[in-house]
């Protein structure tokens, strides 16, 4: 086999790999939906829970930063 065969294989191979991923991808969004759209159905508010998520993500130093940033813009605007 020529190295441009090679090549060509191996790119192949990657490209279908890359796509399996995407169409994996696309499931899991689906499935992703479906709970939220439990939650709401439960009578949850999918946007706070969508906070809460990226909240959990986040490091507690950098949390707690960003949550008394955000208490001093509200004060400032005096929403607080």
């Amino acid at each position: 086999m020529s190295e441009g065969n090679i090549a060509a294989d191996q790119l192949r191979l990657l490209i279908e790999r890359i796509e399996r991923l995407e169409e994996e991808k696309s499931g899991i969004g689906d499935d992703i939906k479906d709970v939220y759209l439990e939650l709401k159905a439960t009578g949850y508010e999918p946007k706070i829970v969508r906070q809460i998520i990226r909240l959990r993500k986040m490091q507690p130093h950098d949390r707690q930063e960003m949550e008394a940033i955000l208490q001093t813009y509200l004060a400032a605007l005096g929403m607080e």
